[in-house]
Order: C-alpha cells, then sequence, then structure tokens
C-alpha cells in the first residue's frame, strides 16, 4: 500500500494545507483530537524520528516552533501539545515520521496519558544508565 502523506506531498490526495517548504509540509489532521490540529511531515518519506538527516530534523523542529505559534494565534489556545509516535507500539499509524500539533484549552477534557513513578531510585539511575551507555 502506497503511504497516504507521499500521496499527499504528490498531490494525488487533497488536504487543508498551513505551511510549505521544499522539503517540508503541514496540514490539518482529517481525524483532529481538537480544532486545529496539525501534522507536520517531512516531504521524502522517512518512516520515524530514527530516520530523519539531522539537518531536516533542525528544519522540521524549527517549523513546529513556527506553526504552533501560529495555531496557538489562530484557535486561541492556551496551550499546545507537540507529540510524535515512532513505531507500531507506540501508535503510530502512518508510517511516514510526523509531528501531531494539537492546540489545547483550559479544562477541554483531553487526558494525553497517565504518569506513573520508577519503583526506586535505583531502578530510575540504571534506566538513565543504560540510555546514556546506547547514545554513547
Amino acid at each position: 500500500m502506497a503511504c497516504i502523506f507521499c500521496e499527499i506531498v504528490q498531490g494525488r490526495i487533497p488536504c487543508a494545507q498551513v505551511y510549505a517548504t521544499d522539503t517540508i509540509m503541514a496540514f490539518l489532521d482529517i481525524a483532529p483530537v481538537r480544532p486545529g490540529h496539525v501534522l507536520v511531515i517531512p516531504k521524502a518519506h522517512y518512516p520515524t524520528i530514527e530516520d530523519i538527516p539531522t539537518d531536516l530534523g533542525n528544519e522540521l523542529l524549527t517549523a513546529v516552533q513556527r506553526i504552533s505559534v501560529a495555531i496557538r494565534r489562530a484557535v486561541d489556545a492556551q496551550g499546545l501539545n507537540v507529540m510524535m509516535n515512532n513505531h507500531r507500539a507506540a501508535g503510530q499509524l502512518v508510517d511516514h515520521a510526523h509531528f501531531h500539533l494539537i492546540p489545547r484549552h483550559e479544562h477541554d477534557g483531553l487526558q494525553l496519558w497517565p504518569q506513573s513513578a520508577y519503583q526506586t531510585p535505583e531502578q530510575m539511575h540504571k534506566i538513565a544508565d543504560s540510555i546514556k551507555a546506547a547514545i554513547g
């Protein structure tokens, strides 16, 4: 099956585009969590954040920042969530890297995820050490 976001980039599927450069595109999500929910994607196909070249990642973050400010102004939001799901286990439904920009209002009832705690400080530090080692 073809990538739906690649089809949008190529103009084969219509979208409500809000931003575009040579390398980045942003458009309204067709199934928004809240009105003004925008998806920001690289135009080139990269499955997850792990696959995006650093230079393009920097461009994407700059676009996310700029569009976030615009969304808050446009829908008079008090806040905004920036989210990215990577891989199926994290809820990624489209295998094309994308950021979700979700405008938020006080008492909007949206709860994104429950919080928990580490069982012990030692467990927390062990996980931190494992991540540091994997970073190199």
